[in-house]
């Protein structure tokens, strides 16, 4: 006996479309609150003259902080995706992944960020069937150069 797919037509439908644009600031204050929580020591995340006398311009990013996306109460939030309608409650992080390209991102940069469903596969749990979706979300800078590309896993059950 064949059991069908889980993935369905309005979810392969979805495979590649990007989201709506959104601005995410990288400000000082996040900076250092990002390095502090996650244990950086270096004094370039934190002091802007031993940031600029190290080659940065401002305070530079920590690894995987990207920003903080800008909440404006007067908008309806939007969703960081395309999405599609699943038949599963429960969700699970399956892993994220950096690359940086040759820009910096510091202090005082304003990111737009765009993300799309790479890819949908499906695999057989313990508990039972399991979608596995790939979202990958680029940034980029003022100057609209891509700065970074963050690639997700995310596992629905």
């Amino acid at each position: 006996m064949t059991q069908s797919s889980i993935i369905t037509d309005e979810m392969r439908a979805v495979i590649g479309r990007e989201s709506e644009p959104q601005t995410v600031e990288v400000d000082r204050t996040a900076v250092r609150m990002f390095a502090r929580a996650v244990g950086h020591i270096d004094p370039i995340y934190y002091d802007v003259e031993v940031a600029r006398r190290r080659g940065y311009r401002d305070l530079p990013c920590p690894p995987a902080f990207l920003g903080t996306p800008v909440f404006n109460p007067n908008q309806p939030p939007r969703t960081a995706y395309v999405s599609f309608k699943s038949p599963f409650k429960r969700v699970l992080n399956g892993g994220t992944e950096v690359e940086y390209f040759d820009e910096d991102i510091c202090a005082s940069d304003a990111l737009t960020s765009t993300t799309k469903i790479a890819d949908l596969s499906e695999r057989q749990g313990s508990l039972g069937p399991m979608l596995i979706i790939r979202f990958e979300t680029t940034y980029r800078n003022q100057q609209g150069k891509v700065v970074a590309i963050m690639r997700g896993t995310g596992i629905q059950y």
